[in-house]
């Protein structure tokens, strides 16, 4: 499983239904408006470096109100929750 973060730049008018419209598609698990330097911020999870081709330039910068992206793909995870669930099997 690939997990990648996209910075996403919007409209300031439209954040909530843009950020709506992008958790909706496919392969995105999450989406978090923010303050600081960008307007929202998408959690990625795909099985494939070519997925994210498909869907960051073709459907998340291609959603009304995205202004721009700026992606970042992760190598591992250091989360408490994945090393929790790890271990967690069949309880």
């Amino acid at each position: 499983m690939i997990t990648a973060i996209v910075l996403i730049h919007a409209a300031a008018d439209s954040i909530p239904e843009t950020a709506q419209t992008i958790a909706d598609i496919e392969g995105v698990s999450e989406v978090y408006s923010c303050a600081g330097d960008v307007d929202l911020v998408a959690m990625v999870r795909v099985s494939a470096h070519e997925d994210l081709a498909d869907l960051i330039p073709a459907k998340i910068s291609k959603v009304p109100g995205v202004l721009g992206t700026d992606t970042h793909i992760a190598f591992r995870s250091y989360a408490s929750a994945d090393t929790e669930a790890a271990f967690s099997i069949g309880d």
